[in-house]
C-alpha cells in the first residue's frame, strides 16, 4: 500500500503547525480507511497487529501525543513489507503490542513496558494458538508528536523503530517455525543484526546487552539461534505441525505428538535449565498444555506432568490440574 503525502507548505513560505496536525490526522485517518477498504485484497502486509499506548500512570502531559504515537506506530508495523512473500490477507499474522508508558522522563522521552503476543491458527478448526506472550520491561523510547517513524536495517539509531522491528522479525520467526522446521531461520537472524546495530546505543537504552540480564532481547535470539539448543525449535514445529494442526483429524494422534515435543523442551533444560526462551515457551503454553490433556489418558498425563513440572517449576501446582481433571 502506497503511503499517501500530503504538502507540509501552507501558503508561501509558512507553515501552520495546526494545519499540519490537521493533515498528519488525514494521512492517518485516509491509511487506516484504506486498510479497511482493501480488507479483501489478494496480498497484503504480514503483520496484522493491534497497537495500543496507555499512558495513564503520566500525568500533566499531553495526551493527543500518545493517541498519535498509537497511529504512528500502528501504521508502521501493518503497511510496512518485512519480507519478499506476498501474503493474502487471512495468512497475515494476528499479533498485538501492548506499550505502557510509566515514566516521563524528558520532554519527549519515555519508558515502560511492552507486551508483545503472537497467535497462529490450528489448521482444521476455528482455534487459535498462542505463539509468543513476551512481557519486555526495558522499554524505553524518544517520541515528537511530527516525528517520522522509519527504519533502516543496519545503521538505525532510533531504540523506538529498533524495538519494534526486532519484535515483528522475532514474531515472524516463531510463526515460520510453527510451519516448516526452522522456517523462521532469516528472520531471527535480522532480529540478530538489530541486537547487534543496538551495542552502540546509550547505556540508557537496556535489554540489548549480554550483562544486563539473562532474560531480554539480546539472549531471545542467542537462544534461538544456537545450536545447542536445536531441539527447541524442533519442538516448536512438532508442537504445532504435527500435533495440533493434526487434532482436527485424530485428537489423540495429535495429543500424543505434542507430549513428544514436550520431550524436547525437557532435552534443552537439560543442556541449561535458565534459558529466557524455555520461560517464553511456558509462558505463551502453560493453560493450553493444561486444557490439552485433562483430556487425556491417565498415563499420558502422568508423563506430561513429570516433564512440566521438572521444566517448569514454577507452575507446578497449576500442572497438577491436570491429573485431579475427571475425563
Amino acid at each position: 500500500m502506497t503511503k499517501c503525502e500530503f504538502p507540509r507548505k501552507i501558503g508561501a513560505g509558512y507553515e501552520s503547525p495546526l494545519k499540519n496536525y490537521y493533515f498528519r490526522r488525514m494521512k492517518k485517518i485516509l491509511f487506516i480507511l484504506l486498510v479497511l477498504f482493501f480488507v479483501h485484497s489478494s496480498s497484503a502486509q504480514e503483520l496484522r497487529c493491534n497497537i495500543s499506548v496507555n499512558a495513564s500512570k503520566i500525568t500533566g502531559a499531553n495526551r493527543n501525543v500518545f493517541r498519535t504515537m498509537q497511529m504512528d506506530l500502528y501504521e508502521f508495523m501493518n503497511s510496512r513489507n518485512w519480507t519478499s512473500h506476498k501474503y493474502s490477507n487471512n495468512e497475515r499474522i494476528v499479533c498485538s503490542i501492548n506499550i505502557q508508558l510509566n515514566r516521563q522522563i524528558s520532554s519527549d522521552e519515555y519508558e515502560g513496558i511492552i507486551t508483545v503476543q503472537s497467535k497462529r491458527p490450528a489448521y482444521g478448526s476455528s482455534y487459535k494458538t498462542t505463539v509468543l506472550n513476551i512481557r519486555d520491561e526495558s522499554f524505553r523510547c524518544k517520541y515528537q508528536e511530527y516525528q517520522s517513524i522509519e527504519f533502516a536495517e543496519t545503521g538505525n539509531k532510533d531504540n523506538l523503530t529498533s524495538i519494534l522491528a526486532f519484535y515483528a522479525y522475532v514474531i515472524l520467526g516463531f510463526d515460520y517455525d510453527t510451519f516448516s522446521p526452522n522456517g523462521g531461520t532469516e528472520y531471527f537472524q535480522r532480529a540478530r543484526e538489530i541486537v547487534n546495530d543496538a551495542q552502540n546505543f546509550p547505556n540508557t537504552y537496556t535489554g540489548w546487552r549480554a550483562y544486563e540480564s539473562d532474560y531480554n532481547r539480546y539472549w531471545l535470539v542467542e537462544n534461538v539461534l544456537n545450536s545447542s539448543y536445536s531441539d527447541y525449535r524442533e519442538c516448536l514445529y512438532k508442537y504445532h505441525r504435527d500435533g495440533l494442526d493434526a487434532m482436527s483429524e485424530s485428537v489423540e494422534a495429535g495429543r500424543a505428538e505434542i507430549a513428544e515435543s514436550l520431550r524436547l523442551i525437557q532435552n534443552v533444560f537439560r543442556v541449561r535449565s535458565r534459558l529466557y526462551i524455555t520461560q517464553m515457551f511456558f509462558d505463551a503454553k502453560s493453560n493450553e498444555i493444561v486444557n490439552i490433556f485433562s483430556q487425556s489418558y491417565p498415563d499420558e498425563q502422568e508423563r506430561v506432568v513429570r516433564i512440566l513440572s521438572e521444566c517448569d517449576p514454577s507452575n507446578a501446582g497449576k500442572y497438577e490440574a491436570i491429573t485431579n481433571s475427571e475425563n
